[in-house]
């Protein structure tokens, strides 16, 4: 896929390789964005490239597809509601995630 930036690039990970949730939560701050429609997250970022593993890349638009919040009152709700949509997608590579989830570890 022809993406606007390279998803390892300065532009895609700020100088190292970030992966998932840590390059969409780059794109917004924390301060000033909030309450954040996800429609808007979407148009300014949809066709962003979000590496999920060494050898899987995304876009936003493609992770937004599972998210069923409409507006995030906070940078808490934001990372809670991608977590969740990104777990049931498929997107979530990190092993043992299961047990931060459902209050085990």
């Amino acid at each position: 896929m022809d993406w606007p930036h390279d998803p390892d690039g300065e532009q895609g990970s700020e100088g190292g390789r970030k992966y998932g949730h840590a390059v969409l939560a780059k794109k917004i701050d924390e301060e000033e964005d909030f309450p954040l429609a996800a429609a808007d997250y979407v148009e300014a970022y949809g066709d962003h490239p979000v590496r999920i593993d060494y050898e899987t890349v995304v876009s936003v638009e493609e992770i937004f597809e599972n998210v069923e919040t409409e507006e995030f009152a906070d940078f808490i709700e934001f990372h809670q509601e991608l977590g969740r949509s990104m777990r049931e997608a498929g997107y979530w590579f990190y092993e043992g995630a299961e047990r931060f989830v459902d209050g085990s570890a």
